[in-house]
Formats: structure tokens, sequence, C-alpha cells
């Protein structure tokens, strides 16, 4: 067992994941704790670089097997270089992403076969499986125009496809997400909760220190107080 505490955010675009681990980190660091922050694809040299390839828009019509091996090479560097050792530290480690992304969007979105994903998902991982996975929920159209307002412009091939109400076998792509963010959520209910983020901040801030202090109090007999 991982001597650490390790925090995935998933979700749509615009979800407040990125604003969401930001906030987080620093409510550990405020309470004591020594915390890492990262994110997916990237969180390395070579996790950045392959970062820029999956998801700038001058990468449209990259096929479906490289971008699912391109996540799992960025994934792997990430647990190997920051993840498995912070943890072994026994450090927090907050990412914006994990592998729950892959299987929703290239397994159910892209409609790869789902046997295949969960292998190169752990191959890539190893036994690193999150403490807490956070999914933050939104309506799609709120998400998708918080994303294209205020992410960098470059980077917004996902969010492409989703305004392009781009279709795969009849289903709309992101349907095919949501469907599966949600199956995996029943499939992984001790891990995984679900929040809305439709609400204010300050509303979702609260309801997630909440649910983290059950976990942290389980772990390390520890809580962190939201400084309001």
């Amino acid at each position: 067992m991982n001597k650490g505490f390790f925090i995935s955010l998933e979700g749509f675009e615009g979800s407040g994941k990125t604003t969401l681990a930001k906030r987080l980190y620093q409510i550990f660091l405020k309470n004591g704790f020594e915390a890492v922050l990262t994110k997916e694809p990237g969180g390395t040299l070579v996790g950045d670089k392959i970062r820029k390839i999956l998801l700038e828009r001058e990468s449209e019509g990259l096929g479906y097997k490289a971008e699912l091996l391109l996540f799992a090479a960025s994934r792997a560097e990430n647990v190997r270089i920051n993840i498995k050792p912070s943890l072994e530290k026994g450090l927090i480690v907050i990412s914006d992403r994990y592998f729950d992304s892959t299987t929703a969007y290239q397994g159910f979105g892209r409609g790869i076969d789902l046997s295949i994903i969960d292998y190169l998902n752990n191959f890539a991982v190893e036994d690193i499986i999150p403490d807490l996975t956070l999914f933050l929920d939104i309506d799609t159209e709120i998400g998708l125009k918080r994303a294209t307002m205020l992410h960098n412009n470059s980077e917004l091939r996902f969010e492409d496809e989703f305004l392009q109400k781009k279709e795969i076998n009849g289903k709309l792509f992101l349907e095919r997400v949501r469907d599966g963010y949600y199956q995996i959520a029943r499939q992984n209910p001790e891990r995984i909760k679900i929040i809305d983020t439709n609400r204010d901040i300050p509303v979702v801030i609260q309801e997630i220190v909440t649910i983290i202090n059950l976990k942290l109090s389980q772990k390390f007999r520890k809580k962190i107080i939201l400084e309001l």
C-alpha cells in the first residue's frame, strides 16, 4: 500500500478540473501537507511534448490507435517520474486526469475495445490506483463554452470534435464519453464520487473537502480545514 494519498480529477472540458486541482493543491499546502500537482497528458518533459501532439488543433486526423498509445506513453512516464515516487514518500498527489479519461474518451468515446484499454492502462500505471477520483459533472453546453473561452486556443482538438457534433457509430462522441464516465463511476462507487460542477465554486469546494476528509481520516486520521 502506498504511504501517500492519490486524488485524480476527471470530467469534460470546462468542468473545472484544472481550477479545482490547483485549489486543492493550495488547500493541502496550507494544512501542512506535502503535495504534488500533476496533469495528463503531460507532467514530464516527454509528456509535455506528447501533450502538444495530442491536444493541438493541428493534430486533427490523428489515428485513434496512435492517440491511445500516446496517452499511455505520457501516463507511464508521469507515474514513473512523479506519481509513484511521491506516493512512496508519503506525499499527497493530485492529478488533473488519469486513466479513467482514456477509458471514457478512447474506450467508450472512440469505440476501442475496452479490454485493450484496460491492458494498456494497467501496463502504464502498474498498481498505482487513486485513493479517490472526483468525476466533475457539468452540463455539456456550459462546459464547452467555458473551455473554448478559457483554454489555450491551440489545445482544443477534443473540444472541436464535440462542437462539430462528431458521431461515432451513429452516436455523438460527446454522448459516448459522458455515458462512459457514468458507467465507470457505477462500476467503482468506492473510489469515484460524482460532483455537480454546475454550481458555484465555493459550494463545490466545500463538498469536495468533505469527501476528501472521509478518506483522509480513514488512512491518516487527519483532516484538512477549508478557510472560508
